[in-house]
């Protein structure tokens, strides 16, 4: 499943042709990073977990429902944590209805919740009390490499308090057991992937939630997300930050200014297409391929933005360069160490901007989406009351570019998935003391990179010469292959792994 691209290459056939032709499942584990920083004050700080709709003619899709199904002010404000512990709603869960917290992740798509006990959280849904639940008599699971969880998929009445207007029938993935994946600290005893079927597990025939409520309730496929936890410590036991999560439109009253919006390349995640990145007034020069190599998504369940190992040492490089501290520790880049200062003294205005070119609609033009170092530079704990310490919010990746909360606290982002497109809007919580927080410019041209910079990179000529020679190889070693097929493999149907680094809140408290 992993193993799609976004376009059909030589490259893709030569994997199909070498390894079509079993059934086993391949698949490479998720990493969970657990967020642990040592602080050069020897200070022990625990881990942090961390149809479509009308048109203005302009393009922005506006929030109104003639039907009356949906009622947008009425979602504003329905989610509750921060990028830290994620950002959660309320949902109710069978008959009689069983209220669960469930964590919002637009980077997998399952609708999965505890159904057992667990140390680390309050409660679950008991399915044994639901006169509805239904098991399908299948098995699921997802399995990382530093956690993962297990069940079986059944079908239960599902409706959100603060959400649309109606019951649904849904997939659920009843988590039976599971180790490292609920942790200390969170308030969520489920996750609502909200991406597209060919993530979901075991298979794509397991109907994402969002998918059956447009279907059976009639919303436009369309719903949009406002994360306020911009600036705020994610070790703060105040009151959460929360945020909004519409469906079925968009709320104007949660953003201002206008939406640009960039088109969606390939639906299984929420795939765009980088252009180029600016630190300060800084282009960083790189083959726009470089931003886009394996994907670049957007993904509420990553707390950071995470880059390309090359584009992300570049960036390191060109903060350190207009930064006014020169002499940073390593270990603040790769978040093994936090930065800390005298308790009052803020560190941001040492720190540049952070912009992403995305392509337009238009697709010979780009707009510009900005962060002010207040959504990079984070507040994570204060020490002893004299110190208050900051992580980075920026990390490397090893599968791809991933839009994650640093950058999705600054804006309302709209997932236009009727008209496949994804939306950007600056949000009107993404302030700190009467200024914002982040920034939108353009439109831009965009004839300065290439037409294709989310595949482009496949066609370099040294992977064509690659690619043949692989043909010739799979040709040699088909016999062996063959053989392989009376060998036992892993049936398809028993578990499914999310295969990339990009999803289920990574960084949390993180």
């Amino acid at each position: 499943m992993m193993a799609h691209t976004t376009t059909v290459s030589i490259w893709a056939f030569t994997v199909s042709l070498c390894f079509g032709v079993t059934e086993c499942y391949f698949s490479i584990p998720l990493r969970i990073y657990p967020g642990t920083y040592n602080l050069s004050s020897g200070v022990d700080l625990t881990p942090l977990r961390l149809g479509a709709p009308p048109s203005d003619g302009n393009g922005l899709s506006l929030a109104s429902d003639p039907t009356g199904t949906v009622n947008f002010l009425d979602m504003a404000n329905n989610l509750q944590g921060d990028s830290g512990r994620g950002y959660y709603i309320e949902m109710s869960i069978g008959t009689p209805g069983q209220k669960l917290n469930i964590l919002v992740d637009t980077g997998s798509s399952n609708f999965a919740v505890a159904a057992a006990p667990h140390p680390f959280i309050t409660h679950y849904f008991n399915t044994a009390l639901s006169s509805t639940y239904e098991s399908a008599g299948r098995t699921v699971g997802v399995r990382y490499t530093q956690g993962n969880w297990e069940g079986e998929l059944g079908i239960d009445l599902v409706s959100i308090p603060k959400g649309p207007n109606g019951t649904v029938v849904i997939n659920v993935a009843a988590i039976l057991s599971s180790s490292g994946f609920f942790l200390p600290g969170v308030n969520w005893q489920g996750i609502l992937g909200l991406a597209y079927p060919m993530l979901a597990r075991p298979d794509s025939s397991v109907e994402p939630f969002f998918n059956s409520v447009v279907r059976q309730l009639g919303i436009p496929d369309i719903f949009s997300l406002q994360m306020c936890g911009a600036g705020l410590s994610a070790s703060s036991t105040a009151d959460p930050a929360g945020g909004s999560l519409v469906m079925g439109g968009v709320e104007p009253t949660l953003y201002q200014g206008s939406v640009w919006y960039t088109p969606i390349i390939e639906e299984w995640y929420y795939q765009v297409e980088v252009l180029k990145l600016e630190v300060g007034n800084q282009n960083l020069n790189l083959d726009c391929r470089e931003y886009n190599m394996d994907k670049a998504i957007v993904d509420s369940g990553t707390t950071l933005l995470r880059l390309p190992v090359n584009v992300f040492n570049a960036v390191v490089e060109a903060i350190t360069r207009s930064s006014l501290i020169q002499d940073f520790s390593s270990g603040f880049w790769d978040g093994t160490k936090l930065a800390c200062w005298v308790k009052g003294e803020t560190p941001w205005r040492f720190f540049p901007k952070l912009s992403i070119y995305l392509r337009a609609t238009n697709t010979s033009q780009s707009f510009r989406i900005t962060i002010l170092p207040q959504l990079y530079i984070q507040p994570i704990t204060d020490v002893d009351g004299t110190l208050d310490c900051y992580r980075f919010g920026v990390s490397s990746s090893a599968n791809g570019l991933v839009i994650g909360a640093t950058i999705m606290e600054g804006f309302y982002v709209v997932f236009d998935r009727a008209q496949r497109r994804l939306g950007f809007a600056r949000s009107n919580c993404a302030v700190s003391g009467g200024v914002a927080l982040s920034e939108i410019a353009g439109p831009f041209s965009a004839s300065d990179v290439a037409n294709d910079c989310s595949s482009g990179s496949l066609r370099e000529p040294l992977l064509w010469v690659i690619s043949y020679t692989l043909i010739a190889v799979c040709g040699m070693v088909l016999i062996v292959l063959l053989l392989l097929l009376v060998l036992p493999c892993r049936r398809r149907g028993r578990s499914g792994e999310i295969t990339d680094e990009s999803s289920l809140v990574h960084h949390r408290i993180k």
